[in-house]
């Protein structure tokens, strides 16, 4: 199954993550509370590099969580896209944009349709039904924000991609 499917994932699915090329603005401990801003300026730094054709994206926003985000955890915001910048970019903003990818292998896998205020039961939800398979997670989580945040909040669809141990 692919990691952005056309289809929103059923309550809980199994995927493999396969190789896909970001471009991110790398956030390393940071809070919660952070969140907001980080997104605000990361994904405004992005747009402006799509804009002048320095990048071009393949798919939906991500944001990737390393860590446990109730803490001090390291962020990954970004978009795939088609070649991932070599060395680092700073846009007239002072905002760095580095290559990345996504962590490949084996995850479980859910869709959150509506608000993003539901997303933190989303994750519960996946958390325990992992776990309750008896499936060892790895520590990072993946959010793949399908659908433009410009759509009414009940049209939102967000993809959660937790991965798990081989």
């Amino acid at each position: 199954m692919t990691v952005f499917p056309d289809a929103p994932f059923a309550a809980v699915d199994r995927i493999d993550v396969g190789d896909v090329t970001l471009a991110v603005i790398r956030h390393e401990q940071i809070r919660i509370d952070d969140l907001r801003d980080a997104f605000d300026t990361g994904y405004a730094a992005l747009g402006a590099l799509f804009a002048d054709g320095t990048l071009t994206p393949v798919g939906p926003a991500v944001a990737v969580y390393y860590g446990n985000p109730m803490e001090l955890f390291d962020l990954e915001l970004g978009f795939p896209v088609e070649r991932a910048p070599e060395h680092p970019l700073t846009t007239d903003a002072g905002v760095t944009i580095l290559g990345s990818a996504l962590p490949t292998g084996p995850a479980t896998a859910t869709t959150v349709m509506g608000s993003y205020d539901g997303l933190g039961a989303g994750w519960m939800r996946l958390v325990e039904e992992t776990l309750g398979q008896g499936l060892s997670i790895r520590g990072i989580s993946i959010e793949v924000y399908v659908s433009d945040p410009s759509v009414p909040a009940e049209e939102l669809r967000t993809d959660l991609i937790l991965p798990i141990a081989s």
